[in-house]
């Protein structure tokens, strides 16, 4: 990593933690001097709170700052400058770099970045990509719709700035980026992990290509939860033949963890750039403990334009209870992001998390890489449809797989599925984040 960055430092990922806790809380004080001083949103924020910057003194008083959210960000936003709002920092001759949410729940966050922020982008993606391998001999392909959307950019930059090569994939088809994968023998590459399988699909039953022959031998995933769920990271692990390393971000956030080489079964908090905190679903009171989930709420410490502090973003997440064999003193994630509280939802009176149908359905070989849920309610009670395809040359154990299917989501979730088998490749087929739990009940 460039040692000329203000924000890599080679010692963070292995310091003593209670000298990393005193740099977060050194940290942490000075961001919320800056937003305080700067953004006259977090400045109301904090004076409607009777919270000053010197009334943090220490990591418990953290709790005190109020937290914020997708719909505060949204609402800040109304106001001037346009289109950021009063949670601009700097001023607008400085933005150098434009990103928005994906806007998959209404109105999106537009995401303001000086040229320092886009290099602190960078450099969190850096500690990612060297924890999972990359090196300058690497040329990594990026199979990513270049627009708006954050998704791979900074992981392009950073790849850069590390030494590799990268080889951008923007506007060719999946059909094309195969054979370019192919043709110039790339040893890494990006995407989801919806994406990741729908290429391998692509390659074999389009292209007469086998994956795991070609020369990739690492794969970064972000965007979803699959990566860190067994049966998907095995499925696409076995498909290229190569190593599937997870990472999670968010537009607002930045790139906050990532699986390490060592694969320990969770990611890695970037402790040094990002505080990370989990609070009881419930009741909202803090969790140190690993073991249990709890929702996340996240502060960047040195995004400057447009700040993120105490950022509630509804990821699910736990401690791990070990340290990780690589000898990174950052903290371990168990499992990555174990799902959304705000997926998560009742059906026929169940608490239902989509992941728990992902990690049933892609343990079945027998089954395609796509699927859909279709949660309904036709009377008085809920009906959760699952749509599966069978995959090319299983349709005669079909029978089977329905019945074993059946048994395997009862005991994984405690609910019964109607099931429907659909032709092989009609299933939609996504390059970014997919959509496939689609919950159709009325509100009441």
């Amino acid at each position: 990593m460039a040692a000329q960055s203000p924000y890599w430092n080679p010692f963070l990922e292995t310091m003593d933690p209670e000298r990393l806790r005193e740099l977060q809380l050194k940290k942490f004080r000075a961001i919320v001097t800056w937003a305080y001083e700067r953004s006259p949103f977090y400045r109301r924020l904090y004076q409607e709170a009777g919270l000053e910057p010197g009334d943090i003194k220490t990591l418990a008083d953290v709790r005190r700052v109020p937290k914020t959210d997708k719909a505060l960000l949204k609402q800040a936003q109304q106001e001037g400058p346009f289109p950021y709002g009063g949670l601009l920092c700097l001023p607008l001759s400085q933005v150098a770099e434009f990103r928005q949410t994906s806007g998959t729940t209404g109105q999106p966050v537009y995401q303001a970045d000086s040229w320092p922020d886009w290099e602190w982008w960078s450099e969190a993606w850096c500690y990612i990509l060297w924890a999972q391998g990359y090196r300058p001999r690497d040329r990594v392909f990026i199979p990513f719709g270049y627009n708006i959307f954050v998704a791979f950019w900074a992981g392009h930059y950073a790849a850069e700035k590390l030494g590799c090569e990268v080889v951008p994939g923007g506007v060719l088809d999946t059909a094309a980026r195969v054979l370019k994968i192919a043709e110039l023998k790339a040893t890494a590459m990006m995407g989801t992990p919806t994406y990741m399988l729908n290429m391998a699909d692509v390659a074999q039953n389009r292209l007469g290509l086998d994956p795991a022959k070609l020369s990739i031998s690492k794969i970064t995933c972000a965007g979803e939860p699959g990566a860190s769920i067994p049966s998907t990271k095995r499925r696409i692990e076995q498909a290229w033949g190569a190593k599937l390393y997870d990472h999670a971000g968010a537009t607002e956030i930045g790139a906050w963890s990532y699986e390490c080489a060592a694969q320990p079964g969770g990611l890695h908090v970037n402790e040094g750039l990002f505080l990370v905190e989990i609070e009881d679903l419930v009741t909202g009171e803090p969790i140190s403990e690993p073991g249990r989930r709890g929702r996340m709420v996240i502060t960047a410490f040195d995004r400057l334009a447009q700040p993120c502090l105490r950022f509630d973003s509804k990821d699910i997440i736990e401690w791990a209870g070990h340290p990780c064999p690589c000898g990174r003193s950052f903290r371990l994630i168990r499992g990555g992001v174990l799902g959304r509280a705000d997926d998560i939802t009742k059906v026929k009176g169940v608490l239902l998390s989509p992941t728990a149908i992902e990690e049933v359905v892609r343990g079945f070989p027998e089954l395609s890489d796509e699927y859909e849920v279709v949660v309904e309610r036709p009377g008085d009670t809920d009906k959760i449809t699952l749509r599966v395809e069978m995959a090319p040359g299983a349709e005669g154990a079909q029978a089977s797989v329905l019945a074993r299917l059946k048994d395997a989501l009862r005991l994984k979730t405690n609910l019964g599925y109607a099931i429907e088998v659909h032709p092989h490749g009609s299933l939609t087929r996504y390059e970014v984040k997919a959509r496939r739990f689609k919950d159709l009940r009325k509100p009441h």
